[in-house]
């Protein structure tokens, strides 16, 4: 795409059939002491999950069929600010009064200073739509993570995007999440889509 690096490096660590969340507190344990033995220092790991952002979207009133278009626009969140995001989603067709109401989590937020607090905000105010599993989860990866760091960096919640994210004034990076489903296809990409064409509802 026309702008953009044509080349990149990736550094990738995997883990199978562990369902709880040591695996996201050994990944990033993994990683930070890796960039801490580097010599990278100073840096924040953001952890987000999609199921919050779902959760506000559907305590706001958006309609579950619309969560991905308004994700698209979240995501350009740091580019554009909430009045961007507020304007982008009105031009889009969505009711001001879901879109004050989403948004107005967000303004919240950054006026709490704490993770954890971060945390308990969403799950009081999501409530009956955020499954208590989620923040509960989110707390022990944080707690866990802060308390056994060997390297010089900060976690935060972050939750406009999909994904952790790493932040430095050295390097930006960022770190994918966990993938419950692999879609495994026996076709060539040609015979893909050719067939994705003909059966759209798949």
């Amino acid at each position: 795409q026309r702008g953009r690096y044509r080349q990149f490096m990736q550094c990738d660590i995997d883990i199978l059939g562990e369902p709880s969340n040591l695996a996201e507190i050994e990944l990033i344990l993994a990683t930070t002491t890796t960039l801490g033995k580097l010599g990278f220092k100073g840096f924040q790991i953001r952890i987000n999950d999609r199921q919050i952002l779902k959760a506000m979207a559907a305590y706001s009133g958006f309609a579950e069929e619309s969560y991905d278009s308004v994700f698209i626009t979240l995501d350009k969140m740091d580019k554009i600010g909430l009045d961007g995001v507020k304007a982008e989603l009105l031009e889009n067709g969505f009711a001001e009064e879901s879109v004050d109401k989403y948004l107005k989590l967000f303004a919240d937020l950054e006026q709490i200073e704490t993770s954890n607090s971060k945390v308990e905000y969403l799950a009081n105010t999501l409530e009956g739509v955020l499954d208590s599993e989620v923040h509960e989860g989110l707390l022990e990866i944080m707690d866990s993570v802060s308390t056994t760091k060997a390297a010089d960096f900060d976690v935060d919640l972050y939750v406009t995007g999909s994904n952790s994210r790493m932040m430095s004034s050295e390097i930006s990076t960022y770190l994918t999440g966990r993938y419950i489903t692999f879609r495994i296809y026996t076709l060539s990409f040609e015979e893909y889509l050719t067939f994705k064409s003909k059966y759209s509802d798949i």
